[in-house]
């Protein structure tokens, strides 16, 4: 497979791509675009055979909302239907954590949250027991409230839902400890 650099007019977005991108994201996304085009060869769109994207639908967007007259792509003409519905999936998913300790020391806070990294931020009371089903039998001598938008709020919870650590050890790994 070849990366090759295609007229954007050619390539077909994926209608029954399951993944959105909204708002403040997708404009994180364009001006990420905007700001470092070179990523786009060094992450090119995957379309099938015929030019219709199994990866990189919401960059083809962002492309196009900046009105690029070109875009990369790799084509593959091997994938049958599944493997082009498990590729859609599988390309959308994250399977790693940040180390939260590394990218607090090696990186510049600003530029991650510019970068599209989701950082907290903070705005509604919500202590950390709200975060998980389950409350400790023992009441607590210490609490910690923290603050969110309603919209950042439903984020952390699912963040903090994916951990199987106790509420202590996950505030812990963030702040590298």
């Amino acid at each position: 497979m070849k990366i090759e650099n295609v007229p954007i007019s050619s390539v077909l977005p994926n209608k029954k791509n399951p993944r959105v991108i909204k708002d403040e994201k997708f404009k994180k996304l364009v001006k990420s675009i905007q700001d470092f085009p070179e990523m786009l060869k060094l992450r090119p769109i995957v379309v099938n055979s015929k030019m219709e994207v199994l990866g990189g639908n919401m960059r083809l967007k962002a492309c196009q909302e900046l009105k690029l007259k070109k875009v990369y792509i790799i084509k593959d003409s091997e994938l049958t239907p599944d493997q082009q519905k498990e590729f859609i999936i599988k390309d959308n998913v994250g399977y790693g954590d940040w180390d939260w300790a590394m990218l607090g020391s090696d990186f510049n806070v600003d530029k991650l949250d510019e970068w599209g990294l989701p950082l907290i931020d903070v705005n509604t009371n919500i202590s950390l027991d709200e975060f998980f089903d389950t409350v400790d039998d023992k009441p607590s001598k210490n609490k910690i409230t923290l603050e969110y938008t309603e919209k950042d709020y439903k984020k952390v919870i699912a963040a903090f839902k994916k951990h199987s650590d106790t509420k202590e050890e996950v505030v812990f790994k963030l702040l590298g400890l």
